[in-house]
C-alpha cells in the first residue's frame, strides 16, 4: 500500500552440515515474518548447509540432503505467500554453485549463483566453487523440477523488481547488483556470509549505503550468526536495510539467538527519483558501449628520498583516538566471546581450563572466559583457573594471577611444577644446573600436560592464552603453551593486549580488580622460565631477548597486511619511530623478525583453532599458509643491503 514494501532479513541459529535442522530454524522465521506482513524475506548465504562447511562441501552426502532438505522446506510452507531467499550449494553442470533459492508458496522461481567467489586471505571459496558466469546452461534440475538459473534474473511483481548477490559481489568494483538495478531492480538483496573483523562493520555499512544510493534502490543485507564454525573466524549475523543512501535498520551484532530485522521501503520514491535523474537509465548502455580502453604512457618522476607527507602510525593495531581505541576493545571482546561461546556450547563442556601467569595473555584470556559464561548465562566457577607457580615465577605475577582469580569469583587451583620438573629432569638425565632450551621448555611442557589432564578430568576446554606477535616469532614452546583446545587470543597482536587488558580495568573492573589488572599491565613481558634474582624480580624480559614487541608488531602488520618488503618495512620503521629507535636498532630487530618468523612456522602449521579478530592472521587454514622450510635468506639479505 502506497507504494511501501515490507523486507525482512532472517538470522537463523544453524548448525554446521545438519540441513534438517537448519530448515526448520528458517521455517520458523519465515512463518514469524509472513505473519508481521513480510513479502520479501532473505537467509544468509548457504543457510541450507551453515558457509563454513568447507571440505565437506565435496561430499555428495551433504549437497543431496541440502537439495532435499530445501523441496521438504517448500512442502512445509506451501501456503506462505512471502517471496524467501535463501543460500545453498548447487550442483550444475558438474560443478558446484553457491546459490540464492528464491521461492514462494511452495514453488521455486529460480536460482542466482554467485558471481564473485571470495579467495583470498581467510578466503578459499574457489576451492569448491565455480562462479555463475561459468555455467552453460539458463536451467538446473532439482528433485523432478527444472528450474532457471543466472546471474541475471530479476523476481518481478508489478512495480517491484528484485535482483539478488551474494556476499563478495558487493564489494566487486562493478558489483552485480548496480547492473541488475540498471536493468530494473529496485530492491537489492545480499545474502552473505562475511566474517567479522575490528572495522569491518563500518565500512559494510559505508557499502551498503553508497550501492543503494548509487542504484537508487532498497538494499536487504543479511549475514551469517551463531551456529556457524569458529575455528578461525566469528560471524556477527549482522543485517542491515537500506533505502537510497539511508539506513532504515540494522541488527544487533554477536547475538546468540535468532534474529528478525523488518524495515518497509517505498517504491513508489525510488521509481520516481530514478524517473527524474534520466542519467540512471544511461548507465547499461554506456557499459555496453564502452570499448577497450586506450593506454597513454606518460613519465612519472621518482624521488627515493622523498619522505611521506601523511604519518606512519607506529601502533597500526591500536587507534590512537582514545574514543576509537575504546570502540575498538569492546568489538575486540565481542568476537572473542562469540568464539568462544559457540565453541563451549559446541563441545559440552562444563568447565574452561586456563592456565594464569599474572601476565597479559592468560590475564586477557581470563576475562575473555569470564566475559563469555556472563554471556552465557552460567556460573563463573565453570571456569578453573590453575597457577603453576615453577623456578621462575615472581612474587608478584603469582600474587596477580591470583588475587585476580579471587577477585573475578572463578574456581582457583595451585598446582606446583617444580617437583614434577625435577623428576623429569633425572628421568631424561638432564642436570638442572643447565638452564637451556631443555631446563626452560620442560616447565612449559608440563604446565600444558596439567591443563590437558585437568581438562580430560574437569570435562572442560583447555582455553590457550598465546598470542598472535608471540606466533610470529615462535616465542612459544612446541607442543607447549602452543597448544590447546581453542586459541582465544591468536589473532591479537601484543601490543593490542596491553591496551584490552587496561581497557578492562578502566571501564568494567571494580576498584580492587582494576588495580590488579593495571599492576598486570605494567609488570614487564617475561616467560618466567629462569629463578629470578637476589632481589626477586624476574630472571627475563622477553623484549630484551627477541626486542620491542611494538616494532615486531609494527613489521608483522607491514609484512603480512600490504606484502611490504624489508626495505621499504625499514624506511616505514624510521619515519614511525623517529627519535625512538635508530636506524642500527630497527635494521637489528628486522632482522630477528625475518629469521625467527621463517624458522617457526612449523609452530603455525598445527595451531589450535581460534578467531581471526583484525586484518592480520597466521592460521594455517586460513590467511597464512608457508612451507616449513621455507628460506628467509631472501629478505635478509635485502635487509643487509640497506644503506
Amino acid at each position: 500500500m502506497y507504494g511501501y514494501v515490507k523486507a525482512g532479513a532472517a538470522v537463523p541459529l544453524l548448525q554446521v552440515g545438519d540441513c534438517d535442522y537448519n530448515i526448520r530454524q528458517m521455517e520458523h522465521l519465515l512463518r514469524e515474518a509472513e505473519a508481521r506482513g513480510v513479502q520479501i524475506l532473505a537467509f544468509p548465504e548457504l543457510a541450507v548447509t551453515g558457509y563454513t562447511c568447507m571440505d565437506l562441501f565435496a561430499q555428495k552426502c551433504l549437497l543431496e540432503k541440502a537439495e532435499e532438505a530445501l523441496l521438504e522446506l517448500l512442502r512445509r510452507t506451501g501456503e506462505v505467500e512471502t517471496l524467501c531467499i535463501a543460500g545453498i550449494p548447487l550442483r550444475a553442470e558438474n560443478k558446484l554453485i553457491n546459490a540464492a533459492a528464491v521461492f514462494q508458496k511452495g514453488k521455486i522461481a529460480g536460482f542466482v549463483p554467485k558471481t564473485y567467489l571470495s579467495n583470498y586471505r581467510e578466503f578459499q571459496e574457489r576451492r569448491w566453487f565455480s562462479s555463475g558466469t561459468e555455467l552453460r546452461k539458463e536451467t538446473v534440475r532439482i528433485g523432478d523440477g527444472e528450474y532457471p538459473v543466472s546471474t541475471q534474473l530479476l523476481f518481478t511483481a508489478g512495480k517491484v523488481s528484485v535482483g539478488i548477490e551474494i556476499c563478495e559481489d558487493l564489494w566487486a568494483p562493478v558489483p552485480p547488483g548496480a547492473l541488475l538495478a540498471m536493468q530494473g531492480a529496485n530492491i537489492l538483496v545480499n545474502l552473505s556470509a562475511s566474517n567479522e573483523l575490528t572495522g569491518k562493520n563500518d565500512y559494510l555499512k559505508s557499502l551498503i549505503r553508497q550501492q543503494s544510493a548509487s542504484c537508487m534502490a532498497g538494499y536487504v543485507y543479511v549475514s551469517a550468526g551463531f551456529g556457524e564454525s569458529t575455528t578461525d573466524l566469528v560471524f556477527a549475523g549482522k543485517s542491515f536495510i537500506a533505502e537510497n543512501g539511508v539506513l532504515l535498520g540494522e541488527s544487533e551484532r554477536f547475538p546468540m539467538r535468532e534474529k528478525l530485522l523488518i524495515g518497509e521501503i517505498d517504491v513508489d520514491y525510488l521509481n520516481h527519483d530514478r524517473q527524474v535523474n534520466t542519467c540512471f537509465t544511461q548507465g547499461l548502455s554506456v557499459l555496453q558501449q564502452r570499448s577497450a580502453p586506450v593506454t597513454v604512457p606518460f613519465e612519472l618522476s621518482e624521488d627515493r628520498k622523498v619522505t611521506p607527507v601523511r604519518p606512519v602510525d607506529p601502533m597500526p593495531f591500536v587507534p590512537a583516538d582514545n574514543a576509537l581505541r575504546d570502540e575498538r576493545c569492546e568489538e575486540v571482546f565481542h568476537i572473542q566471546i562469540n568464539g568462544l561461546a559457540r565453541r563451549f556450547l559446541h563441545t559440552r563442556a562444563e568447565t574452561m581450563i586456563i592456565g594464569i601467569s599474572g601476565g597479559l595473555d592468560s590475564t586477557l584470556a581470563l576475562l575473555v572466559a569470564a566475559m563469555t559464561l556472563d554471556t552465557l548465562g552460567l556460573s563463573r566457577k565453570q571456569i578453573i583457573a590453575v597457577t603453576m607457580p615453577g623456578y621462575g615465577t615472581s612474587g608478584r605475577t603469582f600474587r596477580n594471577a591470583s588475587q585476580l582469580a579471587l577477585c573475578l569469583g572463578v574456581t582457583f587451583r595451585e598446582i606446583s611444577i617444580t617437583a614434577a620438573c625435577r623428576q623429569h629432569f633425572q628421568d631424561i638425565g638432564h642436570d638442572e644446573k643447565i638452564q637451556d632450551v631443555t631446563y626452560e621448555n620442560t616447565q612449559a611442557r608440563e604446565r600444558t600436560q596439567i591443563l590437558m589432564d585437568l581438562a580430560n578430568k574437569e570435562n572442560g576446554l583447555l582455553v590457550g592464552t598465546g598470542d598472535l606477535s608471540e606466533l610470529a616469532l615462535g616465542w612459544t614452546t612446541y607442543n607447549g603453551d602452543h597448544m590447546s583446545m581453542y586459541a582465544v587470543n591468536a589473532g591479537i597482536p601484543k601490543t593490542l593486549v596491553k591496551y584490552l587488558v587496561k581497557w578492562v580495568a578502566q571501564h568494567k573492573a571494580d576498584k580492587v580488580s582494576g588495580d590488579i589488572l593495571t599492576d598486570i599491565v605494567d609488570t614487564p613481558v617475561s616467560p618466567e622460565l629462569i629463578p629470578p634474582g637476589e632481589d626477586g624480580a624476574t630472571g627475563q624480559q622477553t623484549e630484551e631477548l627477541v626486542g620491542p614487541y611494538e616494532l615486531h608488531d609494527f613489521f608483522l602488520y607491514h609484512f603480512i597486511r600490504f606484502g611490504a618488503p624489508p626495505e621499504k618495512i625499514c624506511f616505514l620503521a624510521r619515519q614511525a619511530f623517529e627519535g625512538v629507535y635508530s636506524q642500527e636498532i630497527i635494521r637489528k630487530w628486522l632482522r630477528v623478525f625475518f629469521r625467527r618468523f621463517f624458522a617457526q612456522q612449523f609452530k603455525r602449521s598445527c595451531l589450535p583453532d581460534g578467531p581471526k579478530v583484525g586484518s592480520i592472521s597466521l592460521s594455517p587454514r586460513g590467511d597464512w599458509r608457508m612451507p616449513s622450510d621455507a628460506s628467509a635468506e631472501l629478505w635478509l639479505r635485502a635487509i643487509d643491503a640497506l644503506d
